[in-house]
């Protein structure tokens, strides 16, 4: 099937966080509901919305999150690396021919994981655009029609945490991310009053963002450890790939490295150093939907399980949703999509459907939703970056 592409549309915008979520935020740990050591109040997110359009004027659609503490990128920054280097490389290609797109990404510009992405995600759009058909079909097919979630509990007093824990219990959700980091005999107390509430048959993940030295790190781990924990998200700085190793070789917990892990590169170091047991997804990390399959394959070769956890809009949340259903063998743990309770919009103009705890495939082409242009316009925070062939 003949289609080339000959536009690329970036438009950068800021989607607030809705007031409860905000309140939540800065009343708890740093007033970010984490033990991350970012200065800044985080009151939003900022994203940039990619359109790919082939020549026949079929569009695909991707999306990407930047948080400067974790990714290090500004959707400007973004929105410059493509116009200035990688926008060559794709237009006049077949979206079809994603492992020559990333390739010749890859050999002109190094990491840009991102950057490069975004433009990948949106090639699997305009995949099922193309074809009529759902985008996890370029994964491996639809094997579920929906995927288990995991609800995110911010780190603010241990009351607070139980209390929002239960209303997500209350709804259907049975899997749960606790942040953590306030020291060691606070973690155990906040882990045991969770226990105490929920009771042991909910599933418990929890996120120390970097909050401390490697030592600290096994004392706090092995403190939870009888709780029942899948798994710690990165308990180290980001880029000590070698205190994750000397936490992991003391912990029975598997961990799971977020800050510090942005390609497949980054994973296999992990792995390779013993540092890691958990990969961690999302569709900025390591950068689309090729990238995440190849890491999937080498993660199952390991014996490793994967984990889907981002905050995004409705693009994103189907691309998420979409890999989910193609490859529910890889993801051992339920998946973590908490865009649609953070934010005020989604910028999708039918909702996803996310009840009784779970997400519901998109139905449609591509990833199965439409782009609410009235909502781009209202969020935009700069005009639209046109690059022609």
């Amino acid at each position: 099937m003949k289609s080339e592409i000959v536009r690329i549309e970036l438009t950068p915008l800021y989607v607030p966080f809705r007031p409860e979520v905000r309140k939540a935020m800065e009343s708890g740990e740093g007033q970010l509901g984490m033990a991350i050591g970012a200065e800044e109040p985080w009151l939003g997110g900022d994203f940039v919305i990619c359109k790919l359009i082939c020549d026949d004027g079929t569009t695909g659609l991707g999306e990407s999150f930047v948080w400067l503490p974790e990714t290090g990128i500004s959707p400007e920054q973004i929105i410059s690396t493509i116009k200035g280097t990688l926008a060559k490389y794709i237009l006049g290609e077949s979206p079809f021919n994603v492992e020559r797109i990333q390739q010749r990404f890859d050999a002109n510009i190094t990491r840009n994981e991102v950057a490069k992405g975004l433009l990948d995600k949106a090639c699997y759009d305009l995949m099922g655009k193309i074809t009529g058909r759902p985008a996890c079909h370029f994964m491996g097919g639809q094997t579920v029609n929906e995927i288990p979630l995991a609800a995110l509990i911010p780190l603010t007093d241990t009351e607070t945490m139980v209390e929002l824990a239960k209303l997500f219990h209350k709804v259907g959700y049975r899997a749960f991310r606790l942040k953590l980091g306030k020291g060691v005999k606070e973690d155990r107390e906040i882990v045991e009053s969770f226990r105490d509430a929920l009771g042991s048959d909910v599933a418990l993940r929890v996120d120390y963002n970097q909050a401390y030295e490697p030592p600290e790190a096994v004392r706090a781990i092995r403190a939870i450890e009888p709780f029942g924990i899948d798994f710690a998200e990165q308990p180290v700085n980001a880029n000590d790939y070698l205190g994750m190793a000397y936490v992991q070789k003391r912990v029975d917990t598997p961990l799971m490295a977020h800050e510090g892990c942005f390609s497949v590169r980054d994973f296999v170091t992990l792995v390779e150093l013993g540092a890691v047991g958990v990969l961690g997804l999302n569709s900025e990390r390591p950068g689309g939907v090729t990238n995440a399959l190849k890491v999937l394959n080498y993660a199952e070769l390991r014996g490793i399980g994967a984990v889907l956890h981002n905050q995004p809009l409705g693009i994103a949340s189907a691309m998420h949703i979409h890999l989910a259903a193609a490859r529910p063998h890889n993801f051992w743990y339920e998946t973590e999509l908490f865009g649609y309770v953070m934010f005020e919009d989604d910028l999708i103009k039918d909702p996803i459907d996310y009840s009784d705890g779970k997400a519901k495939l998109p139905q449609g082409p591509g990833w199965g939703v439409e782009l609410d242009e009235e909502a781009l316009a209202k969020y935009a925070t700069g005009p639209t970056t046109v690059i022609k062939k």
